[in-house]
C-alpha cells in the first residue's frame, strides 16, 4: 500500500488498538475486520475509484464520501472517508472543496486527513473555519496535528480557550505540552477566563488547570526546538 492510503490516527480510533503504532495496512484490515462483507466490498471499490484517474467535473469517489455513513456505520465512517481521501491523494485545492460542499461529518474527515495530504499552511482556511463553529466534533478534529503544526501561536491559543469553553477535551489538541510550554501569554489568557468564570459563580473547567500547569512545566523542550514545537533554524 501507499502513503496515499496513510490516514492520521485520530480518524482510525475505532479500529485503531493500544500499543505501538499500526502500519496502514493494519490499519485498514482492521477497518474490514469491523464492517460487514457488503461494506468492505464497497470500501474496496471506492478506493480503487479514488486512486483511479479522475474523469468528470465531480469524481465518482467524492459522491462515496457522502454514502460512508450509510455503508460503513457513524462509528466507522470517519476512517473508512479518511481513506478514500489518501486515496484520491487529494491535495488543498480538493480537500477545499470537499470541504466547502460537505456536511459536518465529511468535514471533520478533511480535517482529520490533512496533515498527511497538505505538507505546508495551504490548508489552514478550513482549521480556522472549523474553529468557528461550535460543532464540538469538529472542533476536535480541527485542533490535531495539521492545527499543532501550522496555526499561528495566538490563533492556537484562542482554539484551546474555544476547546475549554465548549467543553472538548484537551486530550484532543495535538501537541499540547509542547506548544503550551513556557507559553506566558496563553497562562496568562488561561487566568483571566478562570477569574471571569468565578466571578460569574460559574465552575473553571478542570482542563483549564492541566493547561495552566503545562505552561509552567519546568520540563525545557527538546534540544532545537521553540516553544511552538518547531525546529530552530539555528545550527
Amino acid at each position: 500500500m501507499t502513503n496515499r492510503h496513510t490516514p492520521p490516527n485520530t480518524a482510525v480510533t475505532a479500529v485503531a488498538d493500544a500499543g505501538a503504532p499500526a502500519s496502514p495496512d493494519d490499519l485498514l484490515a482492521r477497518l474490514h475486520a469491523h464492517l460487514l462483507e457488503d461494506a468492505r466490498a464497497w470500501l474496496d471499490r471506492a478506493l480503487a475509484e479514488a486512486a483511479a484517474p479522475t474523469t468528470g467535473s465531480t469524481p465518482v469517489w467524492e459522491t462515496r464520501l457522502a454514502e460512508a455513513g450509510r455503508r460503513c456505520g457513524r462509528g466507522l465512517a470517519d476512517a473508512a472517508r479518511v481513506f478514500i481521501l489518501h486515496a484520491a491523494a487529494a491535495d488543498a485545492d480538493v480537500l477545499t472543496r470537499v470541504y466547502r460542499q460537505g456536511t459536518a461529518d465529511e468535514r471533520r474527515a478533511v480535517l482529520h486527513a490533512l496533515p498527511h495530504l497538505v505538507p505546508g499552511p495551504d490548508a489552514l482556511p478550513l482549521v480556522e473555519d472549523a474553529l468557528r463553529t461550535n460543532d464540538t466534533r469538529l472542533l476536535a478534529a480541527a485542533v490535531g496535528p495539521y492545527a499543532a503544526r501550522h496555526l499561528e501561536p495566538h490563533a492556537w491559543r484562542h482554539a484551546v480557550l474555544k476547546c475549554l469553553f465548549t467543553g472538548v477535551p484537551v486530550d484532543e489538541v495535538a501537541d499540547l505540552a509542547g506548544r503550551a510550554h513556557g507559553d506566558v501569554e496563553l497562562a496568562r489568557m488561561l487566568d483571566d477566563y478562570a477569574a471571569e468564570r468565578t466571578a460569574a459563580d460559574r465552575p473553571v473547567p478542570p482542563d483549564l488547570y492541566r493547561v495552566l500547569a503545562l505552561t509552567a512545566s519546568s520540563a525545557p523542550p527538546e534540544a532545537g526546538d521553540d516553544p511552538h514545537g518547531k525546529k530552530s533554524e539555528e545550527s
